[in-house]
């Protein structure tokens, strides 16, 4: 296939999985327990009349939420597609470097420590918690004195089980009817608790991180090489890979200190995008927030439609992507037969 027909491919299949995207946000918004149509929402955006209790609940409910499992489908498949090019590691994830383990443990304070932790405090926890893994993953790559990708991943691993330790420590002294319930609801997820008002909050945090990416994502793409050929190259490979890790985490992070704990959803979209488009550079990075979106607005739909209380999260991303890994783990082992 030449250069011309392959572009001509990559351009259908952004208008494909944008089309899909945009299919299934109106679907998130007219699916739940009060039904909204499509013409209510045309009337909504021409201005007409509509019942108060439908525009209140488009308001102040379906649009923050879908539009929140949208930015958050985009952060974790943009996200898992920039770990896995910087660290060379197909199972890199945006839990690689310790933020999810982090925001777990900033949230499980937060609700131990706060008599009165209420939803926008463990928000607080949990992002200042990814945050602080960061700071600690990039301060103990440092004093290692090491270069490798893999002293990242290391350290991440170390940082995930110091924090999954302390959490340990903490459940078992937290009340069980309360603090524990909240703990583990939080580590599964959920867009029920999502308001404008948190979406506000985090968006900023989000676009600066998500624009930090867009225009780094040269840089990213020339990281997928040895570390000599992107100095070669003329990449500054430690304050570039500081900067990524960086913005990764403020988009990563103000997203999973909303919504909990997303499962998978940073794992497979990159491999998603990878098997649609056969290359793994700045284009992909792209398409993987597209998947991610995608599988995110699904797994949202399904967690509310599939059985009478909704479902947490966690459970359908994971329904959604084990399939998926089992699918490029076969594929794998016949490629390397």
């Amino acid at each position: 296939m030449n250069k011309k027909a392959k572009n001509r491919l990559t351009s259908i299949l952004f208008a494909v999985i944008t089309a899909a995207v945009i299919t299934v946000a109106v679907i998130s918004v007219c699916v739940g327990k009060y039904s909204i149509t499509v013409a209510d929402i045309r009337g909504m955006l021409m201005g007409e009349q509509v019942p108060e209790m439908t525009r209140r609940v488009f308001t102040t409910l379906r649009l923050p939420r879908t539009v929140m499992a949208l930015i958050a489908g985009v952060g974790l498949g943009i996200a898992g597609s920039v770990y896995q090019i910087i660290f060379k590691n197909p199972l890199a994830s945006p839990d690689i470097i310790g933020i999810a383990g982090g925001a777990n443990l900033g949230a499980a304070v937060t609700i131990v420590s706060v008599s009165t932790s209420g939803m926008l405090a463990i928000a607080a926890g949990a992002f200042w918690g990814g945050l602080t893994a960061v700071v600690c993953v990039m301060l103990l790559v440092k004093a290692t004195r090491s270069r490798s990708t893999s002293t990242y991943v290391l350290a991440g691993i170390v940082i995930n089980a110091i924090s999954k330790g302390i959490i340990m420590a903490l459940k078992y002294f937290a009340d069980p009817e309360n603090e524990l319930a909240a703990m583990e609801y939080w580590e599964m997820g959920t867009f029920g608790n999502t308001t404008m008002s948190k979406l506000l909050s985090i968006l900023p945090m989000f676009l600066i991180g998500l624009v930090g990416i867009l225009l780094l994502r040269r840089q990213i793409e020339l990281m997928s090489l040895s570390d000599n050929e992107c100095r070669a190259l003329g990449v500054r490979l430690r304050p570039v890979r500081a900067a990524v890790l960086v913005l990764s985490t403020l988009m990563v992070g103000s997203v999973i200190s909303v919504t909990g704990l997303i499962s998978f959803a940073g794992l497979i979209a990159p491999h998603t995008a990878r098997l649609m488009l056969h290359r793994n550079d700045s284009t992909t990075i792209i398409m993987s927030g597209l998947v991610g979106a995608f599988v995110v607005l699904m797994a949202d739909i399904l967690a509310r439609v599939l059985y009478s209380a909704e479902l947490p999260i966690s459970i359908l991303t994971t329904v959604i992507g084990v399939p998926i890994l089992v699918y490029f783990l076969c594929k794998r082992g016949k490629d390397a037969a």
